[in-house]
Formats: structure tokens, C-alpha cells, sequence
């Protein structure tokens, strides 16, 4: 008997409910992690890329997937990590970048500063701290609402 091999759509899709470990409302397939679906043979290959080559959640987001894929019965595979080119937030997905911003966080912008608060939309903002959370994150704050927010830096 010959296994069928689940399709890559589909694999893409059970990966799409894998959380991002440090922002649980963006799954690794909208964040950009995911590079890559393959298969070699009967092996499915996932290729990431870590949002920085030290990002302490990458083990867990390999854990994560590997989870993900042996509950729908996917027990041949290899997880490849590659960080050439490197991450950057151009991967984020339009819907993951929408999620960011329900959820509290500004998402990334070009020139780095957010357009506005994630809470009451004002376009006036400041900076209180490039770091915030996480590495790849800084601390704003509205003027209007008051309220402070994290913005996810543009990498």
C-alpha cells in the first residue's frame, strides 16, 4: 500500500494554526518563518527562518511544528533552519500584519516609527523605548489615549 502524501496547500494550512511562541495571535506561516514546503521522496521538508539567528524561540517553534505535523499523521519529515537570506519584516503576511494591530502591537512600518496607535488609531505617537518585550520590538506611546504599546520593529 502507498501513502498518500498530504499536499503542500495543506500543510501550509496546518502550519498556518501554529502560534508564534512570544506573539501567540500570529501563526509562524504569517509571521514569515516558514520559507518553505518541499517534498524530497516521501520526506516533507519545512524550511525556516528564525526572525534573528538567536532567537530563543526557534527550538520551540521547531517543536511546535513537529507537533503540528505528526497530529495529522506526518512522521516523515525534516525541519531545515536557514538564515540566508535573513528574516525580514517584508515576510510578514497582510493578514498577519492586521492580526499585530488587533491584537495591540503596531506592525513594522518603513522608516521605522508606527503610523499610529494600535489602540485608538492617533497618529500621534512617541517613543519611549527602543526596546521593548522582545529584541524585535520597541515601546511607543500614544498622546492622546495615553496608552503605551509595542511596535514591532522593521527589519
Amino acid at each position: 500500500m502507498v501513502a498518500t502524501l498530504a499536499t503542500l496547500d495543506a500543510v501550509r494550512a496546518w502550519l498556518d494554526a501554529v502560534p508564534d511562541p512570544e506573539i501567540p495571535v500570529i501563526s509562524v506561516v504569517d509571521l514569515g518563518i516558514v520559507r518553505d514546503l518541499a517534498y524530497e521522496g516521501e520526506t516533507l521538508v519545512v524550511t525556516i527562518t528564525p526572525t534573528y539567528s538567536g532567537c530563543p524561540a526557534t527550538s520551540v517553534i521547531r517543536q511546535d511544528i513537529e507537533a503540528a505535523l505528526r497530529a495529522h499523521g506526518v512522521t516523515d519529515h525534516r525541519i531545515e533552519q536557514r538564515l540566508s537570506p535573513a528574516w525580514t519584516t517584508d515576510w510578514l503576511s497582510q493578514k498577519g500584519r492586521a492580526r499585530l494591530e488587533e491584537y495591540g502591537i503596531a506592525p513594522p512600518q518603513p522608516g521605522g516609527a508606527p503610523k499610529r496607535c494600535p489602540r485608538c488609531a492617533s497618529g500621534d505617537v512617541r517613543l519611549i523605548s527602543q526596546f521593548g518585550s522582545t529584541p524585535c520590538k520597541s515601546q511607543w506611546q500614544c498622546c492622546d489615549c495615553l496608552e503605551p504599546f509595542d511596535h514591532f520593529k522593521c527589519i
